[in-house]
């Protein structure tokens, strides 16, 4: 029993190792698909309007339901004080989050159009054109 008991460390510190392994390959798949022009602080930035967004899609009853599923548990995600970074470490507190919201929005948008994305969007023209950079959404024909 005291051999069982005696590596109880093993636990806490394999699931720390796990959650740092996801975290580095959500940074990984986020540094892969966004635009060159843009910085985790540019994307830091739009937060809080990309969340409105992201609510606004989510209660949207024109949208499939598996894309409002998927945002509402991405909402739940975002709010939800279990994090991979604690949120009180500056800039990289937020990062794990930004990362998620940024591959969600992509398939988001590529799901439900770039229509969708212009017409529940509540921010700046300029801030939506980062998130349709983003999203790898360009051209002129797709602006709502």
């Amino acid at each position: 029993m005291d051999k069982v008991w005696g590596d109880w460390w093993t636990i806490p510190v394999s699931i720390a190792a796990a959650l740092v392994a996801v975290w580095l390959v959500l940074v990984l798949a986020l540094w892969l698909v966004k635009p060159d022009e843009m910085g985790i602080r540019d994307l830091l930035r739009l937060l809080p309007d990309v969340l409105r967004l992201l609510k606004g899609l989510a209660s949207d009853p024109q949208l499939p339901r598996r894309i409002r599923v998927c945002l509402i548990v991405l909402l739940v995600f975002v709010a939800s004080p279990i994090d991979l970074i604690p949120d009180f470490i500056p800039i990289l507190g937020y990062a794990d989050d930004v990362i998620v919201i940024a591959l969600v929005l992509r398939w988001v948008a590529r799901t439900a159009g770039a229509h969708a994305l212009t017409v529940h969007w509540p921010g700046t023209p300029d801030g939506l054109a980062a998130v349709r950079r983003l999203c790898g959404i360009t051209g002129i024909n797709e602006v709502g």
